[in-house]
């Protein structure tokens, strides 16, 4: 067996997850494209932290958020400076920082977290294409090999019948007019 055809049969093994059955190319193919190479990766279950991840990311990551953010920054400080000595949160604005900074300590790792979980769908998604494209490689390359064949044997069968014809058409034999 060449080596591109040994590397041929272990991907195809690979991918149709059999281990040491000696399978013939046809039956490799046959069950090649059999086998369902496609995996959902929607599976839907989630935990709490996951779901409160995944919200927080996509609302901070959102013009709604920076708008509201800033509204809410501007109504906190215009509230300080109007009520002037008797403001909860005098002019360097301390209590703000201190909440700006609870904010950032808290929607910084989830932020992270969720970008970890799509990063792992991610993954999950390149791995499905890449055995989907394998497995479409392989069986295009197959097509092409039965094509191959089926285009000598073509030519062969053409070649015999120019060779019939040709015996066909020639004179008969001067010793047969005698």
């Amino acid at each position: 067996m060449k080596k591109k055809d040994k590397s041929r049969s272990q991907l195809i093994k690979e991918l149709i997850q059999t281990t040491d059955e000696e399978l013939s190319d046809e039956e490799l193919i046959h069950e090649l494209i059999s086998q369902k190479v496609t995996i959902n990766g929607n599976d839907g279950r989630r935990t709490l932290g996951q779901r409160a991840a995944d919200s927080v990311a996509k609302f901070a990551g959102s013009w709604a958020f920076i708008f509201s953010f800033l509204a809410g920054m501007c109504v906190w400080m215009i509230i300080n400076v109007l009520m002037g000595a008797k403001a909860f949160d005098a002019y360097p604005f301390i209590l703000l920082n201190l909440v700006l900074s609870c904010i950032a300590a808290v929607q910084a790792p989830l932020i992270m977290m969720s970008q970890n979980r799509q990063e792992a769908k991610d993954r999950a998604r390149a791995e499905n294409d890449y055995k989907v494209n394998l497995k479409n490689e392989i069986v295009i390359d197959d097509l092409h090999i039965k094509l191959d064949q089926i285009i000598r044997n073509q030519k062969s069968i053409t070649d015999e019948l120019r060779t019939i014809k040709a015996e066909m058409s020639r004179p008969e034999d001067d010793s047969s007019a005698k």
